[in-house]
């Protein structure tokens, strides 16, 4: 593909800026990155001032049913109307929304800001890896991607230290406020970069593909987050959004299959590659955010450390997903996509292994060792996706097919912290069930065991949460402790088996589909959409 036909595709033309660009997708990157980390080591401060504790968790939710939902949409229109275009507008809402989260009044008011910040940061994610997929070669893009991807990794590592660096120095407002130079310095130097492009010609917006997408990815992200929460399972509300949102999905690929311009073109899932690697994607992603949702709990409840001691007990692995990041990048030249990918399934899948080892008396050094082989595992696999499906599809659906994999794998870790949620709750429920009810029987009328009993039904997660923190467990009377304490802990334990041994199952169809990737072969030329084995069902 010559120049002037890449410029029409929208894609990039930075042949003398190259190093300007790089390092505004770098700076781009670390704060989008960050943002997601930073609020959360503010949060008290936050509800503190502005109250709303009630709706604190639609912080994160709003956030990221905007990110999510608007991942595919970006990278389409950066195939239709240019890198340049798409990208600084999505800086430009993420700066907009961070400096409206800034002077929020009210709950309610960060919700929404909240929301719209989400928006710039959807259409951040995939850009950075889509103009990659430009600049470079295949065999640089593994490279260049496994170093963006280990510095987003060491931003989710840093990003709660730094928040609370602010928050002590100065006001919760300003882990907003940070994001306002960062972002203009970011827009100026990707401008610079990108240069010119040119408009697709006669450019039609798939307006019906859009809205029918947004309504059933809302639909099923806000179901899987409330349901087991906000409402039961089986309540009319989740079912209802359910049902809205696998109707809409529907209509939407009905929708797709006649659009001009499809936002999901959905021939793309009559590949074999396209389907496989983004099954992976979402395989791994839902043991990844399951590990990470998990093992706190396990190391503040069981081995009885601080919130940000079990934090920092995660910090090893977050460095080794980094460590691996790069590794990958470097390796899949030698062992190819397939090997590789099998490779760090299987390390992943050791990796669950040994966390369903977890004992009472399992020391924290013990812990954190496990979780460095399921980063290196996570670390093998993340840059290698991205890269082997753009090399699979010809430059003009770069965009497109580069944010499917960011979209599958955000579902993938919302599903699996929810499913993997709703069995910890289910097995707590049973387990504490049998083991409390005998007590509850010897001691009738006794309020505390009444409420201990209603709240293993309702939410045994959230028992757990609050009845192992320390400050909790301080207060507690000395029969709590003899009695109580050592079933809760137990029956914790028991429980996080079986969300390990859930998530295992998860790894290893991941392990299996990496076996079903056809021969991606790592071009050497930008613009050259290297030919696959014939298995590869294209």
């Amino acid at each position: 593909m010559d120049t002037a036909e890449q410029l029409q595709a929208g894609q990039v033309n930075a042949s003398g800026h190259r190093g300007i660009l790089i390092t505004g997708l770098i700076i781009a990157m670390l704060f989008g990155a960050l943002d997601q980390t930073i609020v959360g080591t503010a949060m008290p401060r936050i509800i503190g001032e502005l109250g709303g504790l009630s709706m604190m968790t639609w912080l994160t939710t709003a956030y990221m049913l905007a990110s999510t939902t608007v991942v595919p949409i970006a990278g389409k229109l950066a195939d239709l109307l240019g890198r340049k275009r798409i990208y600084i507008t999505g800086l430009g809402i993420f700066v907009i929304g961070s400096a409206l989260c800034g002077l929020a009044q009210n709950m309610t008011q960060l919700i929404w800001f909240r929301g719209l910040q989400g928006i710039g940061g959807g259409v951040m994610m995939p850009m950075a890896m889509i103009i990659i997929g430009d600049l470079f070669t295949g065999k640089q893009r593994a490279k260049w991607q496994g170093i963006f991807g280990a510095m987003f990794g060491l931003s989710s590592v840093i990003g709660p230290q730094i928040g609370g660096w602010i928050v002590d120095a100065s006001h919760w407002r300003w882990v907003f406020y940070i994001n306002l130079p960062i972002g203009f310095l970011a827009m100026i130097l990707i401008s610079i970069g990108l240069g010119k492009s040119q408009l697709k010609k006669d450019i039609r917006f798939d307006w019906l593909g859009i809205l029918t997408m947004v309504i059933g990815v809302v639909a099923i992200l806000l179901g899987l987050t409330m349901g087991g929460n906000q409402y039961e399972w089986n309540s009319w509300q989740i079912i209802g959004l359910f049902c809205l949102g696998i109707f809409t999905l529907a209509l939407f690929a009905w929708i797709e299959s006649r659009a001009a311009e499809p936002i999901l073109p959905v021939r793309l899932f009559k590949h074999r590659t396209f389907l496989t690697l983004n099954g992976i994607g979402f395989l791994m992603s839902v043991g990844m955010f399951g590990s990470i949702m998990f093992v706190p709990l396990y190391m503040q409840g069981i081995l009885g450390v601080s919130a940000s001691a079990s934090g920092s007990a995660m910090t090893p692995m977050m460095l080794t997903i980094v460590l691996g990041s790069i590794l990958g990048g470097q390796l899949v030249q030698k062992l190819g996509v397939r090997w590789q990918a099998t490779l760090g399934m299987v390390i992943m899948a050791v990796g669950f292994v040994l966390l369903s080892t977890l004992a009472l008396d399992t020391s924290r050094w013990t812990v954190t060792s496990y979780m460095v082989v399921l980063g290196m595992g996570m670390g093998l696999v993340m840059p290698i996706l991205t890269v082997a499906l753009q090399e699979s599809f010809p430059k003009s659906e770069l965009g497109v097919v580069t944010s499917s994999s960011q979209f599958f794998r955000q579902i993938g870790g919302t599903f699996g912290m929810a499913m993997l949620g709703a069995v910890l709750n289910a097995k707590s429920s049973e387990l504490l069930t049998d083991k409390m009810k005998p007590i509850a029987e010897k001691m009738p009328g006794n309020e505390m065991m009444a409420q201990l009993m209603s709240k293993v039904n309702e939410n045994a997660q959230g028992l757990y949460s609050s009845l192992l923190d320390p400050k909790t467990l301080a207060k507690m009377p000395a029969m709590f402790h003899q009695s109580i304490l050592p079933i809760l802990k137990s029956a914790l334990v028991d429980s996080l088996h079986s969300v390990f041994h859930v998530g295992l199952v998860f790894v290893l169809l991941g392990t299996i589909l990496t076996f079903f990737l056809g021969n991606i072969r790592i071009s050497d030329r930008r613009g050259e959409t290297p030919k696959e084995s014939q298995s590869t069902g294209e």
